[in-house]
């Protein structure tokens, strides 16, 4: 047993995940966890201690131009040269003094990786419940999961409800991932589509699970990210090889000088002490004494106006592989997109018959079924306005998405549900697919259900149609699929919405509302493209820079945005991780020459495309 996450656990039973962690659904005893976290230690990212302002002296110091420098200066306080020698030591002190800082500059924001994994966990220990500090979590541990937690380790999940996790520190992915712990995968099976699992970092945002702990702190997959980034600490620059080049050539100059004119100068018998100082100070006159201050005052002023764009440089050099680059690889979720979905599409009634789509600009200028679809939205939704934010939202981003919609249709969630106050509500199940509400609509309780497309028309009896409503067809049901499946195809998500009148409200829990629908739409929604994404693409293409996007997000969508943007073109290819992992070396090489998207990649494999 260790602490890593190199196993396919995804792919193994509970069973067999209990006998390899020596654990049971009761959880491990106080005396065993502490032992084990003895044993295989905190649950907690290492970190590496930040260099001293001695280390970062010493490195400075090590630096061939700089050498070359204090021997320069060194000699000219020999000959007596005071001005001269202060002067090289000035240079030096600059030098190091911007370096020095800038490093400190970053240093703060390179840590925030490393701090994801604080707070708190509720575990079973002595078979009850504890909430206990995240780092004191150890492999075995029982974890319970609730909406609103933050995982605090890789979980084998043994038993789900609903669960909905936000995943796109991992995936790319904008909408939370789906779970099902009853699920096992092929040990080949990309990290996004791990359907029995739940990863450190990031975050429940529906339901309830339970799972076994199967790796901690360094051994998780965001452990294994931190590992990566600490190894790519160290670099060379096309900069910093050219001034180790001059250097190096400097000195064999000045070498070479120093000692022909010595040699010469024995020749024709000059005084010893006299010709070696003259030899000295042509050797020290080949040194360009401001080019590495230059260099450095250059740099600096570099990372200053990339700090005002946000971007932060650790170290100075790195600002000069910017102006060199020719490809720039990008990732999807939160860069080129806003991380948020929005509703682009809409459907209804005749929509189906004439089998197309309502862009929510013009829908949202029309009257009809377009309202109904609207507030079933609003009603059979949970998200709510981030008080904190006003363009945000707090629940499922899907849901949030709704609301938004319904406020630029010009009545709020809030007045919806002021209007039609909801009187039960059926939650959402990862078996049904769907979540629907029961709301007082002029007096008389109503259902409003809303769901994946498959699952909501299986309980649909009629359609609401421009003549009104009448009984669904067969050929209903393949138009409002043929609209479905090409919005799909655009990448869009797809939720469908119907309702019903009923006699009387429920009453009791596990009351079963969803039968003998009425369908009213379709919404489809996107992760929507930054509107400056577009021009700062084609800039690049002008300058030619070539733009690669590499996501774990989905190929379909991943596409579709990298058409809308410009980055990808037919001709272009596309590689998922799973078939990168049966590439060599070679075959890398060979597809980053034509790919211009790579999806469902994973962050070593990002690393590697790199």
């Amino acid at each position: 047993m260790d602490n890593s996450n190199s196993k396919a656990w995804h792919a193994k039973a509970v069973k067999e995940i209990y006998e390899t962690f020596d654990t049971s659904e009761k959880g491990l005893s106080d005396d065993e966890a502490s032992a084990r976290l003895q044993k295989y230690g905190a649950n907690v990212l290492r970190k590496n201690k930040n260099r001293t302002i001695a280390q970062m002296i010493k490195d400075q110091l090590r630096d061939p131009m700089i050498i070359i420098l204090i021997f320069a200066s060194i000699f000219s306080f020999a000959l007596k040269q005071t001005l001269e020698g202060s002067v090289i030591l000035f240079i030096v002190a600059v030098n190091v003094i911007i370096s020095i800082v800038q490093e400190k500059k970053a240093q703060a924001s390179l840590e925030a990786l490393k701090n994801l994994t604080s707070g708190k966990a509720i575990a079973l220990r002595q078979g009850d419940e504890s909430i206990i500090v995240a780092s004191e979590l150890v492999i075995g541990d029982i974890v319970i999961l609730e909406a609103g937690d933050m995982v605090a380790a890789d979980i084998r999940l043994i038993d789900s409800s609903s669960l909905k996790i936000e995943e796109a520190s991992l995936t790319g992915e904008s909408v939370p991932s789906e779970k099902d712990a009853t699920n096992i995968h092929d040990e080949t099976c990309p990290l996004g589509d791990r359907s029995n699992m739940a990863y450190s970092s990031t975050f429940v945002t529906y339901g309830r699970a339970r799972g076994v702990v199967v790796a901690t702190g360094m051994g998780t997959e965001v452990g294994q990210i931190a590992h990566m980034l600490d190894k790519q600490d160290e670099f060379d620059t096309p900069l910093k090889r050219k001034l180790l080049a001059v250097g190096k050539t400097l000195t064999i100059v000045g070498l070479a000088v120093c000692v022909l004119i010595f040699i010469i100068g024995m020749l024709y018998r000059q005084p010893l002490f006299p010709l070696l100082m003259a030899a000295i100070s042509l050797a020290i006159s080949v040194i360009p004494e401001g080019l590495p201050a230059k260099a450095t005052i250059v740099l600096a002023f570099g990372v200053q106006r990339m700090a005002k764009r946000r971007a932060i440089i650790r170290s100075l050099p790195a600002v000069e592989t910017l102006g060199g680059a020719t490809i720039i690889c990008t990732d999807k979720t939160g860069t080129l997109t806003l991380n948020k979905m929005v509703v682009t599409h809409m459907a209804v009634a005749s929509d189906f018959q004439n089998r197309k789509v309502m862009p929510v600009e013009t829908a949202l200028t029309m009257e009809g079924h377009y309202y109904e679809l609207i507030r079933a939205g609003a009603l059979c939704n949970n998200a709510e306005f981030d008080p904190d934010d006003p363009n945000g939202t707090i629940g499922d981003p899907t849901e949030g998405a709704l609301i938004v919609l319904s406020e630029k249709f010009g009545q709020s969630r809030d007045e919806f549900e002021s209007e039609f106050p909801r009187l039960y509500e059926q939650p959402f199940d990862s078996d049904r697919k769907r979540m629907s509400t029961v709301n007082e609509t002029k007096g008389k309780p109503m259902v409003f259900t809303k769901g994946a497309i498959d699952e909501v028309i299986k309980v649909c009896t009629k359609i609401v149609t421009a003549e009104g409503e009448r009984k669904i067809t067969e050929e209903d049901i393949e138009n409002i699929k043929r609209v479905s499946d090409e919005m799909a195809a655009s990448a869009l998500r797809v939720l469908s919405f119907a309702n019903k009148n009923i006699d009387e409200i429920p009453k009791g829990d596990n009351i079963d509302v969803e039968s003998a629908f009425t369908f009213i739409g379709i919404v489809g929604m996107i992760d929507p493209p930054r509107k400056e994404v577009e021009k700062a693409v084609e800039t690049c293409k002008y300058a030619g820079i070539r733009t690669v996007m590499i996501t774990g997000d989905h190929r379909i969508t991943a596409v579709a945005i990298a058409k809308d943007l410009g980055i990808w073109r037919e001709g272009d290819t596309v590689y998922t991780g799973t078939e990168l992992n049966g590439m060599d070396e070679e075959g890398y090489s060979r597809a980053v020459a034509t790919t211009s998207v790579y999806a469902r990649v994973t962050p070593e494999q990002k690393l590697n495309i790199v």
